[in-house]
């Protein structure tokens, strides 16, 4: 059977101190071992559309894949983060695995979702089990250019003005090879992101609270107990 984003979209109710978040996720596969696949901060991200070309050989390869849609992206509740918005997503990731009675996962992270990862490893050992780690960065200064860099720039301004050209500007410098990305994928993408005004505007709101979203985890490496692939 083909796996497919409706045939595999689920929700949960998963509390986080005196909060409750409605949150979506896709699952696919019923092997017993699990893999968690964490998308990045990009305007109309979410879990199907980061990672749904890889769906299909990790579940033929035997795992069970669980596509998170963090707060504040794609069908999950909206959410001013005024802390640190990895450790939400590391608790988030937890309660969706208590929800689902699972011990242990392997996470795979983009960019926001490597950092999430990361937090979550560090927060939740003894339920951590391989990482990957996808562009994630570690939150610091960057060494080799000033910061914030220019991609997290575009993703601001994308955020505050959701045109289709600023959102070729950003995939400008995100892509290597942008030849691929079609009018119809830009106008999908564009869609996404205008049909949840509220998650962009609640971004923006977070960035304003605290620019600090991704605190620096540099320090702290040494302390993952996961084996860990860094891919850059």
């Amino acid at each position: 059977m083909t796996l497919t984003e409706a045939s595999t979209s689920r929700f949960l109710d998963v509390r986080d101190g005196d909060t409750s978040y409605r949150i979506h996720y896709n699952d696919c596969g019923t092997g017993p071992g699990v893999v968690v696949m964490l998308h990045g901060s990009g305007p109309g991200a979410s879990g199907w559309a980061n990672f749904h070309r890889n769906v299909e050989p990790m579940v033929a390869a035997g795992w069970r894949v669980l596509l998170i849609d963090c707060p504040g992206w794609s069908r999950s509740d909206s959410v001013v983060c005024t802390g640190s918005r990895s450790d939400l997503n590391a608790r988030i990731t937890k309660g969706v695995l208590d929800a689902l009675g699972i011990e242990r996962a392997h996470l795979i992270g983009n960019s926001m979702g490597g950092h999430s990862a990361v937090a979550f490893a560090l927060a939740f050992p003894e339920r951590a089990g391989r990482l990957v780690l996808m562009g994630g960065g570690t939150g610091g200064p960057s060494q080799f250019m000033p910061m914030p860099t220019e991609g997290i720039k575009l993703i601001q301004a994308l955020y505050r003005d959701p045109t289709i050209e600023n959102l070729k500007r950003m995939m400008a410098a995100f892509v290597f090879d942008t030849s691929s990305l079609t009018e119809d994928l830009y106008q999908a993408r564009l869609d996404n992101m205008l049909a949840r005004r509220d998650h962009l505007e609640n971004f923006v709101k977070s960035i304003a609270a605290n620019p600090r979203q991704f605190p620096d985890y540099g320090h702290r490496l040494g302390e993952v107990k996961a084996r860990t692939l860094v891919i850059w």
